[in-house]
């Protein structure tokens, strides 16, 4: 069973990325570290808690940064509500938090810990940049930095990048420069992993605890896509980053260097992956270009169909 800690900024797809986690044979979920992102880092952290409680998981959770390393934070309501959470009902949380900030979480339980850990960051990689500075020796207690963010020739919150590293780009140049080995799941595969509608009106007919929730979530978040950029349907990025911590063969991947630009004046944010080998550098991540959607979408609604069963 690999062990794994989450780190994310909740977040419709975080939601479902919690889910798919926690209903996972192959994972043990160590603990869930919060940062801001979609939303403001009170937000992110309170939306955690609700998403553990609607799932029956009692698991530690440590609230991190409210913003990033050296700029102001950029949140995005546009998509995700005024909540993080817009378009379902949660019960009030019952997971009782950890005192601990999140970089001291991650930091003694690296440490604390028999086994290599995954590291699943679906937001800013502040938390992440934070315990590598505050304890570098935590690299060797890491087998894989497993992420959400940048990509190739995908973006979406500037035309050069992708939200969650133009949140902190500082610190996923920390992150990328560390050594550790690193899948960056970007936007050119978590494109690719849209829920149709008719995948939302499925998982809307399985009329469970959690399925009924999830739905909805996906729901609202569609609509706000398709005002956002037109899309018809979910992406579920967040979820496919899990999804490649269970099986990996679920992306498609090549070994290839990314820096990430923190100066630029019109790319401030973008991972700047070097496709051709132009720059001589040793490749320092397995970047993501596609996935096997039929093998995805199946592992997310096993998941949520287990998580109803526990509420049947």
């Amino acid at each position: 069973m690999k062990k794994v800690m989450l780190d994310c900024d909740p977040g419709h797809d975080d939601a479902i990325a919690i889910m798919l986690a926690c209903a996972s044979s192959e994972l043990e979920i160590l603990g869930i570290t919060t940062v801001a992102g979609n939303q403001t880092g009170e937000k992110t952290f309170t939306n955690a808690l609700k998403i553990l409680t609607l799932i029956g998981e009692d698991l530690p959770v440590a609230r991190g940064f409210d913003k990033p390393l050296f700029q102001e934070l950029v949140t995005a309501p546009e998509i995700h509500g005024e909540t993080g959470l817009d378009g379902a009902d949660f019960p009030a949380p019952s997971v009782k938090p950890c005192e601990a900030h999140a970089v001291n979480f991650i930091v003694e339980t690296l440490l604390s810990a028999d086994d290599p850990v995954y590291l699943v960051p679906t937001g800013p990689l502040t938390n992440i940049a934070g315990a590598l500075l505050l304890a570098p020796g935590v690299k060797e207690k890491i087998k894989r930095i497993v992420l959400m963010g940048g990509g190739v020739l995908e973006s979406n919150k500037t035309p050069a990048a992708e939200f969650n590293i133009y949140v902190d780009p500082e610190a996923a140049k920390i992150v990328f420069e560390s050594g550790i080995p690193i899948t960056m799941v970007g936007l050119d595969a978590t494109n690719k992993a849209l829920f149709s509608l008719e995948d939302i009106e499925a998982l809307s007919r399985l009329s469970g605890k959690v399925s009924t929730v999830a739905a909805r979530l996906l729901t609202f978040y569609a609509e706000q896509l398709e005002k956002f950029s037109g899309v018809r349907g979910a992406y579920l990025h967040d979820p496919l980053t899990v999804a490649a911590v269970i099986d990996p063969a679920v992306l498609d991947t090549r070994f290839l260097h990314v820096d990430i630009e923190t100066k630029g004046e019109f790319t401030r944010g973008a991972t700047v992956v070097d496709l051709y080998g132009v720059t001589g550098k040793k490749p320092n991540a397995e970047v993501s270009f596609g996935l096997d959607l039929s093998k995805f979408k199946g592992l997310v609604f096993d998941a949520i169909k287990r998580l109803d069963e526990r509420w049947a």
